[in-house]
């Protein structure tokens, strides 16, 4: 069983940043491909950002190229999501998301493609 924590979430104003984290409990993290997805209210699940699991693969919806950055460390069972310049529409319910692969290059951004979720963290940019 996997097992996946953000934290990081918070109320921050239009420009500044906030950093999450996703802590995972399996022992085979370092085989999972990971990626970031959102949820504003009244909209749907959407992309965010994806990582392989060797960490040399990224991938970024569109709304965020160039502001966010995801990483990983596989020593500590982490990942992030750096979000600079913050916009009032990046408001949502941030979500993690974990999908076992044997192809370390890989990333996935499809919601329906990952196996593993947590239970999100708030973010909030007030203008």
């Amino acid at each position: 069983q996997v097992q996946l924590v953000e934290s990081g979430g918070g109320l921050v104003q239009a420009g500044g940043s906030l950093r999450l984290s996703c802590a995972v409990s399996a022992r085979t993290f370092g085989s999972n491909a990971m990626g970031w997805f959102r949820q504003g209210p009244g909209k749907e699940r959407e992309f965010v950002a994806g990582i392989s699991w060797s960490g040399g693969r990224t991938y970024y919806a569109d709304s965020v190229k160039g502001r966010f950055t995801i990483s990983r460390d596989n020593a500590k069972n982490t990942v992030y999501l750096q979000m600079d310049s913050l916009k009032p529409e990046d408001t949502a319910v941030y979500f993690c998301s974990a999908r076992p692969t044997s192809n370390s290059n890989m990333y996935y951004t499809s919601a329906d493609q990952y196996n593993y979720w947590g239970q999100g963290t708030q973010v909030t940019v007030s203008s």
